[in-house]
């Protein structure tokens, strides 16, 4: 395997964001408890990992004024930088100025979180494929009202080769050694 492969197959801290996509009480209420407990674990780990390893974070929220804001959780860990995009669209590439925003990030890699499997993130890491994106769907922090809708969105992410994966597996992605600098930080996230 070349390097430019490994890179388009690994997640890498310089080449990396994370989009953190409609994770919104009316949403994640309509949600089996165990899943969204799962859902808000793991998308916390990524979004405290990114902050200390500052990659960009970048928040959608489907039509806030029926749906609420983003959970709280997530709120109050954002850094000032990270941009919130509302829409209506269920692709976060519909969104205004969406795919400026991340273009202006200068990452390729998005490594996508939030509800609903089988709608907002399959559209979205659809749509962010085709805009020449290498997209990974954490399949830990992402969830559906139920597990047939989320069965089916893992079996289209994967014919679309959208690269799926873990919570654990991205955090040591980043990190690639025991030796970085953060590694004890992002560990201790897991345990």
């Amino acid at each position: 395997m070349t390097s430019s492969n490994m890179q388009n197959i690994l997640c890498n801290i310089e080449e990396s964001s994370l989009i953190i996509i409609d994770v919104q009480e009316k949403l994640t209420n309509s949600i089996p408890d165990k899943v969204i407990k799962r859902l808000r674990r793991n998308t916390a780990i990524l979004l405290n990992a990114a902050n200390e390893l500052n990659i960009p974070v970048v928040t959608t929220v489907q039509y806030p004024k029926g749906l609420g804001e983003t959970e709280a959780f997530i709120k109050e860990n954002l850094a000032s930088s990270t941009v919130t995009f509302e829409k209506t669209c269920f692709s976060c590439l519909g969104a205004d100025g969406f795919k400026e925003h991340l273009t202006s990030l200068n990452k390729k890699q998005i490594i996508l979180t939030g509800v609903e499997a089988h709608i907002c993130i399959f559209q979205s890491a659809v749509e962010l494929k085709f805009a020449g994106f290498d997209v990974y769907v954490v399949i830990d922090a992402i969830a559906s009202r139920d597990f047939t809708s989320y069965e089916s969105a893992l079996i289209r992410l994967k014919e679309a080769n959208i690269s799926l994966l873990n919570t654990e597996s991205v955090l040591f992605e980043w990190l690639r050694d025991a030796s970085h600098k953060k590694f004890k930080t992002i560990s201790k996230l897991i345990s």
